[in-house]
């Protein structure tokens, strides 16, 4: 390949919008969960975020994030320095945005290129919807103020508590 072949190649590959994240984004629409995209305000501009779950979804994909043990994943053989440098960082990178985000209080989940490929896309995807609903149900009623186990702690009433038939 050539240096215009390559980088006529390398620059048509998308960052957001990809067949991957497609995918995702379908089928947890479908399953009636909702989401926000590319969320910029959060660390590392997260491909998914569902805020109800208090949940981020990214989706890497296997070449530019370093899988390891991937098939996708191979070191180029050309320029192979930079290439080691630039994969580096962006998992540094990655590892660094989640833990802000999970200091923030987000969960995160990380799907791989790879998990999305149609021999295994539907157990992957299962999986995730079965990870959604465990961290909904995990979080159900925290954070609520009026849940307490002494249940007459927060009532507030207008006038002293008088018995029945008695004038106040």
């Amino acid at each position: 390949m050539t240096a215009d072949q390559r980088h006529k190649c390398m620059s048509r590959i998308r960052s957001k919008g990809t067949k991957p994240e497609m995918i995702v984004r379908r089928y947890l629409f479908s399953k009636g969960f909702r989401y926000r995209v590319n969320v910029k305000r959060l660390p590392g501009t997260p491909d998914i975020v569902l805020r109800k779950y208090l949940t981020v979804i990214f989706i890497n994909g296997c070449f530019w994030h370093g899988h390891e043990e991937c098939v996708i994943f191979k070191m180029p053989k050309s320029n192979v320095e930079f290439w080691e440098r630039k994969i580096n960082c962006n998992r540094e990178r990655d590892l660094q945005k989640r833990i802000e985000l999970r200091r923030l209080g987000w969960h995160t989940i990380v799907l791989w290129e790879c998990q999305l490929k149609p021999k295994i896309r539907e157990l992957t995807l299962q999986g995730l919807e079965l990870t959604l609903n465990t961290i909904m149900l995990e979080n159900y009623g925290k954070n609520k103020p009026y849940r307490s186990d002494n249940a007459t702690e927060h009532l507030q009433v207008a006038e002293e508590k008088a018995g029945y038939g008695k004038s106040v």
